[in-house]
């Protein structure tokens, strides 16, 4: 039981809150669709299920993607995670289609709304808690790409940094940002379609927000298409490797070098030069040296060196400082 909890607790917890606040948000949206009748909020509804359904596929793949290497599965369990966002993405492109669909409906036949105090209600406590999930993401992404960040700088940092994250905080965070910018257009839409004569604006705030959610499916599934085929790492990560492995006095150049991509974990494949005159058992203990250095970042989970002499020509030219 001890080994099973420790072994849920690697899952991504920003999947794992927001799967929560989504459990509880969908039934509070279900209620209020069908009480008041808005497209609007049926749209809020309906995101609001995908993305329950995503997060619970989510979490349970990042926990497994985290497993270790084994004989048959050499290079780890990493895209896992990849397979279960793919799978999570045909579940928010056929939301997305039955939205759109229903606020095409509401333009044509507009519906009055009724129950305004709980839809209120419900798009209030959507906003706090997938705003909640939304900093937790944030945060996430800055802890996984060991970025700074703090208070109204966090945003443009995570923004920055995503492509980086993990797949499985990345749709967390693309799927929450939709979401608080959903609940606010919803609330306008509604309040507007309440209290003016523009009754079409519901439906067209449930296209929107259909068209959203087709935005995120295919944002979050061009990502994890890439990462199923296989993907280099970020030219940031490169930069970090090499200069790791130039910072040995005994090192003289990098021949090649390749660094894979499997979920958030780096497969490094490199040929590095050596100063010329060395013995094999020097050598043999230089290379040792360099993969243990290269193993203690976090997210490199195996390394392969090989080593040749100096051939006085300089094949790498690192670009960080």
């Amino acid at each position: 039981m001890v080994k099973a909890w420790e072994f849920i607790r690697k899952g991504n917890t920003s999947s794992f809150y927001a799967a929560l606040g989504n459990l509880f948000l969908v039934i509070l949206k279900g209620i209020a669709a069908f009480s008041s009748g808005s497209g609007a909020m049926f749209a809020e509804a309906m995101h609001t299920g995908a993305d329950a359904i995503n997060q619970i596929f989510v979490f349970i793949g990042s926990i497994l993607s985290e497993r270790k290497p084994t004989l048959r599965f050499p290079t780890g369990f990493g895209r896992l995670i990849n397979v279960f966002c793919m799978g999570a993405v045909i579940i928010v492109t056929i939301m997305a289609y039955e939205t759109i669909l229903e606020g095409i409906h509401l333009i044509q036949h507009p519906a009055s709304i009724g129950n305004l105090g709980l839809i209120i209600f419900s798009l209030g406590a959507s906003m706090a808690i997938d705003g909640f999930v939304l900093f937790k993401a944030m945060r996430e992404i800055a802890r996984e790409t060991r970025s700074e960040g703090k208070g109204f700088n966090l945003f443009p940092v995570a923004l920055k940094n995503v492509n980086r994250a993990s797949p499985a905080t990345r749709l967390v965070f693309y799927e929450d940002l939709v979401a608080t910018f959903g609940a606010i257009l919803a609330l306008l839409a509604i309040l507007i379609t309440r209290f003016t004569e523009i009754k079409a604006l519901d439906g067209v705030a449930a296209i929107i927000i259909g068209l959203l959610m087709g935005a995120v499916a295919y944002r979050v599934g061009y990502d994890n298409m890439v990462g199923l085929i296989g993907v280099s790492a970020p030219k940031e990560v490169e930069d970090k490797v090499s200069l790791m492995i130039l910072s040995d006095p005994d090192v003289t150049d990098i021949n090649k070098m390749r660094i894979l991509q499997e979920g958030r974990f780096y497969h490094v494949e490199c040929y590095i030069e050596l100063c010329s005159g060395l013995t094999l058992a020097k050598a043999g203990n230089i290379k040792a040296r360099i993969r243990d250095q290269l193993l203690t970042y976090e997210d490199i989970t195996d390394v392969t060196l090989g080593i040749i002499e100096d051939t006085g020509i300089q094949d790498w030219r690192p670009t960080s400082n």
